[in-house]
């Protein structure tokens, strides 16, 4: 007897179609799954044999059991296609005939029969709506996530017996009838620009950052507030459009990490620098996302720049160019997105005093060179701001007053990106750090009065091709916020103020 139900495989940040196959038949007793399967569904037949059991269906005992999962070149993981698998177990066991030919179904089977969380649950609905599926049978807590598509009839399933029941006409699930979002607030963790005293030049370095997307390097003594300044650059990002909420919920939902619904903040990623090359980039047999991805259209935060390992600094190349990592494996390469917004921070030399006017550095000349030395050339390239941290003095630290709030910031930064996405209509660009050298020479025409000093500043700072188009991007964004229609001679100067470490 045989019988098929339809699922889905997650394959980077999309699904694919997997026919579940399930085909009994006397013989020698077995249970067996094919398919490329890996170990977590191999395991399914004893999680299957015991929700089968404790919920009142009769297992198929004295059987050759074989289940394979079609396509059968295509890597499979994960405990999802437990539920297809007790259902289609079901029907061939006891000869009903279930109408699943339009339904897609996925969930992983507690021993009692219970249908609990599965990841990837939003790329499925996505493949679900795309393929025509009438309908889509998730575990109860994933249905919000599902239902983030719309035009597809969604089905909480609470258990294996609840599912039977609907498929066979007993007792019908009621499809699920996705709740008005609330309206979204931001919130930086209760942090505010206002809160930080002194250090101008660095606050505004990081609405420059905002405004355009551009990554940046802090630098400065211990204590001179690196860290506060980085974890408030959230509070003055502007809110997530429509696009990029669905792209960073998909990856939080392929990692497994999606609390609820859909994710309508701006990521904050902060990795210990004892992080792997892997856990930064993504990777394992079945690729999952990194640090990078999980930050994308956010904020990815490297504190103790110099401390990560040479290799994993290096990994972050691509990402910082193209806004993207392609993970390449035995069975194929995955791209994932990566465009995030670096923030770094660093202290000039080991004890962090070598820039520091009121206290004297300890290090050896050859311990700083070995300490700078640890940031490469090419990663400096790709930092389009590079900003002195200096110690704060005593008379702004007791100072009352409250600064520029994060509020007021942000709305500068929102206009700004208003004007670059008016620019960018007819792109795939939102920002301007992301433009290329055709939306550069359309957009970043300079007077003679501008040129004349970008080309003493790259004779006398030797400055790089990228550093140079770098320049003209960071420009581009200062000429935004100061609500200009064309870069002026300011707006260079400023943009190379930025890059102390050429």
């Amino acid at each position: 007897m045989f019988f098929k139900l339809q699922t889905a495989a997650t394959v980077g940040l999309d699904a694919r179609p997997v026919d579940v196959e399930v085909d009994i038949s006397k013989g020698q007793t077995m249970f067996n799954i094919v398919g490329l399967a890996d170990t977590s569904i191999k395991e399914a037949r004893d999680r299957v044999h015991s929700a089968l059991k404790n919920s009142g269906f009769n297992y198929p005992f004295n059987f050759r059991i074989l289940i394979n999962l079609a396509p059968a070149d295509l890597p499979k993981e994960g405990t999802g296609y437990d539920l297809p698998i007790a259902v289609g177990l079901i029907a061939v066991s006891q000869n009903i005939a279930l109408n699943t030919a339009d339904s897609l179904l996925v969930g992983q089977l507690a021993l009692d029969g219970a249908v609990r969380h599965t990841p990837g649950i939003l790329p499925m609905a996505v493949y679900a709506k795309s393929a025509g599926c009438r309908a889509l049978y998730v575990p109860a807590m994933d249905a919000p996530e599902a239902a983030l598509v719309r035009g597809l009839t969604i089905y909480p399933v609470k258990n294996l017996t609840q599912i039977m029941d609907h498929l066979t006409g007993k007792d019908l699930i009621a499809p699920y009838v996705a709740e008005a979002p609330a309206p979204f607030i931001a919130d930086a963790g209760g942090l505010d620009m206002s809160m930080i005293k002194g250090q101008e030049f660095a606050k505004r370095a990081l609405e420059v950052a905002a405004a355009g997307g551009h990554n940046i390097l802090l630098s400065g003594p211990p204590g001179s507030g690196k860290t506060l300044l980085a974890r408030t650059l959230p509070s003055i990002l502007p809110p997530l459009l429509t696009d990029e909420a669905l792209e960073i919920t998909k990856i939080y939902s392929i990692a497994g990490l999606l609390p609820s619904g859909l994710i309508m903040e701006r990521p904050f990623r902060g990795p210990h620098h004892t992080i792997s090359h892997v856990a930064l980039v993504g990777g394992g047999r079945c690729p999952r996302p990194g640090e990078i991805s999980l930050s994308h259209r956010g904020v990815l935060f490297l504190d103790e720049f110099p401390e990560f390992p040479r290799t994993v600094l290096e990994a972050l190349r691509q990402p910082l160019e193209d806004g993207q990592i392609t993970i390449a494996r035995a069975h194929g390469s995955l791209t994932f997105p990566a465009r995030f917004i670096l923030v770094a921070s660093q202290n000039p030399c080991p004890c962090g005093y070598n820039s520091d006017p009121d206290k004297a550095c300890t290090c050896s000349s050859a311990q700083i060179s070995n300490y700078t030395r640890k940031i490469s050339g090419p990663i400096l390239d790709r930092i389009d701001l590079q900003v002195e941290v200096p110690r704060v003095p005593f008379e702004k630290l007791s100072d009352s007053s409250l600064a520029e709030s994060s509020a007021v910031i942000a709305e500068r930064v929102r206009v700004a990106r208003d004007r670059q996405t008016e620019r960018l209509a007819n792109t795939k660009i939102l920002t301007n750090s992301e433009m290329g050298n055709a939306e550069i020479r359309a957009h970043c025409q300079l007077d003679k009065e501008s040129v004349a000093l970008l080309r003493s500043a790259v004779d006398r700072l030797h400055l790089s091709a990228r550093a140079y188009g770098r320049i003209l991007k960071l420009a581009r964004t200062i000429a935004d916020l100061n609500a200009r229609e064309n870069i002026e001679v300011v707006d260079i100067a400023e943009a190379l103020q930025y890059r102390g470490k050429e």
